[in-house]
């Protein structure tokens, strides 16, 4: 998504500028990986979740090779070599090669029934296994768990989900709204296993996968398992081409505030980035990545990408859910709340030094934006603080 909202971009600015060829592992057009869960759950099909179509490409001519991989880039000589020995040349080169899905480090990960979920194949292949089979377990509580999980029940399947923390999407919910969140989905049918380690996926007499083992001894029948539990910057072409890229984990292709690598002709953009020390994997940042490289790209060379302060703004099985900033609070702030479990309301204001520093909001969002430019602008709320949990309004 990231990659062809560049070319988005750049065509604006410079429509004949360049002839671009695009090369992408997968064997579709690009398409929004967002709407992913309503593909696992019926709800869309993928010829509705492409962006750009191939009639797209054929119009802004642009040469797409779909389902090629390049495996190297020759940088003395600037060409990029594709897995079926195809090649081309060029004279600036743009890395969007995403993300991939961590993998549980426990035996069994390669058993067949045990399926990742990052792209269409692996939407495919869940879709594939709730015509014949019951139970699944799903291994992961952030929000790709639990999508995951509700688009395998709206399909029919008795779904747990296995998470390590104690409570679901810590990285987005505190334990209060994470407790609102299970109740509603539980209601819904989902199984829940929290504060519970994988220890093995364990093979029936066919070979595929029939239970999950954990740590305190305990299994769980499972006839598909599905691993959410992170992803990390796809990087293995970048550190193979000798590209400079970040050792701290998650790691990431290291880039300037013009998007560039430390061989200027190079870009990266999205999720395969590491921008001063961050990597993100919300659309928003990798959206203004785009804008600014195709800044570069078209010649303009005056947009600088100086990082993001993001808020996530979900809705997970129809529940809409906002977070941002310093959530959780702690030690020198004071935390404002208001709680409605009745009608499934719950909202938390962080202040910090009379300031807006974080927010939850659960079952009611429509403030959310307002938080957020509170918090983004660093105002003193002092004078509104009797009201500001009552909104913009």
């Amino acid at each position: 998504m990231a990659g062809m909202r560049t070319l988005e971009e750049l065509l604006k600015l410079a429509p004949d500028l360049y002839d671009i060829t695009v090369f992408g592992a997968e064997p579709h057009p690009n398409y929004n990986r967002i709407l992913l869960s309503p593909v696992l759950a019926g709800e869309q099909t993928l010829q509705e979740i492409v962006l750009n179509d191939l009639d797209w490409y054929q119009q802004n001519g642009i040469t797409l090779h779909l389902g090629k991989r390049i495996t190297a880039i020759d940088r003395v000589r600037r060409i990029v070599h594709a897995e079926d020995g195809s090649s081309a040349e060029y004279d600036r080169l743009l890395l969007a090669t995403g993300s991939k899905p961590v993998l549980l480090p426990v035996p069994g990960m390669n058993l067949p029934g045990v399926l990742t979920y990052r792209d269409i194949a692996d939407t495919e292949g869940m879709i594939a296994a709730t015509a014949q089979y019951k139970k699944a377990v799903v291994i992961g509580g952030g929000l790709l768990g639990l999508e995951a999980a509700n688009g395998l029940k709206q399909r029919g399947m008795d779904v747990t989900v296995v998470h390590l923390g104690e409570w679901l999407m810590e990285r987005q919910l505190d334990r209060t709204a994470a407790g609102l969140l299970r109740r509603s989905l539980e209601q819904k049918g989902l199984e829940f296993r929290l504060a519970t380690q994988t220890q093995a996926l364990v093979a029936g007499e066919s070979g595929r996968v029939a239970a999950v083992k954990f740590g305190d001894g305990s299994s769980t029948a499972a006839d598909l398992v599905v691993v959410a539990i992170g992803i990390r910057p796809n990087i293995e072409l970048a550190e193979k081409s000798g590209l400079h890229c970040s050792p701290a984990r998650p790691g990431g292709i290291v880039v300037s505030d013009t998007m560039q690598t430390h061989d200027p002709r190079i870009y990266a953009v999205g999720e395969c980035a590491s921008h001063r020390g961050t990597t993100y994997g919300l659309v928003a940042p990798l959206f203004d990545m785009a804008g600014v490289c195709a800044n570069h790209l078209a010649f303009h060379g005056i947009g600088r990408y100086t990082g993001s302060q993001t808020s996530t703004r979900l809705k997970v099985t129809g529940i809409e859910l906002f977070s941002a900033g310093d959530f959780q609070g702690g030690d020198g702030s004071e935390d404002i709340t208001l709680s409605d479990p009745l009608r499934g309301v719950y909202k938390k204001l962080v202040i910090r030094d009379d300031r807006l520093v974080g927010s939850v909001l659960y079952g009611d969002t429509a403030d959310g934006a307002y938080y957020f430019d509170l918090l983004r602008a660093g105002r003193k709320v002092g004078d509104i603080r009797d009201r500001l949990m009552f909104g913009e309004s």
